[in-house]
């Protein structure tokens, strides 16, 4: 039996999201408008397949909704170069860690970024 594992990703998002919506920019001071806005998000899928979720607003048998609206109405593409150096985990909660690590990270380097 193979084990899950999990992924960490990023979505480019369009810059509309910054001045569109008041929540990613009370999370984002830093942001100078220059470098471009993310999506920090953590998978057991592949980066792929999790964005088309993201994109087409994924339910689950129960209709709890799985998907970011934020990925949903700004997403625009994965980004694998900014996430392709970190190899899966085996385990959710090492993966939350490591998507708040990056989405830090990436906030230091004066990018705008949502993760949950």
């Amino acid at each position: 039996m193979s084990k899950t594992l999990y992924r960490v990703y990023v979505v480019e998002l369009s810059k509309r999201v910054f001045t569109e919506n008041a929540k990613f920019r009370a999370a984002n001071p830093q942001f100078n408008g220059v470098l471009e806005c993310l999506y920090v998000g953590m998978t057991s899928k592949t980066p792929k397949e999790r964005f088309e979720q993201h994109k087409t607003g994924y339910r689950n048998m129960k209709g709890h909704k799985l998907s970011s609206d934020i990925v949903q109405k700004y997403g625009l593409y994965l980004r694998p170069s900014l996430y392709n150096h970190i190899d899966p985990v085996l385990t959710r909660a090492e993966a939350l860690e490591i998507e708040e690590g990056l989405a830090l990270e990436l906030r230091r380097e004066r990018y705008a970024v949502w993760y949950n």
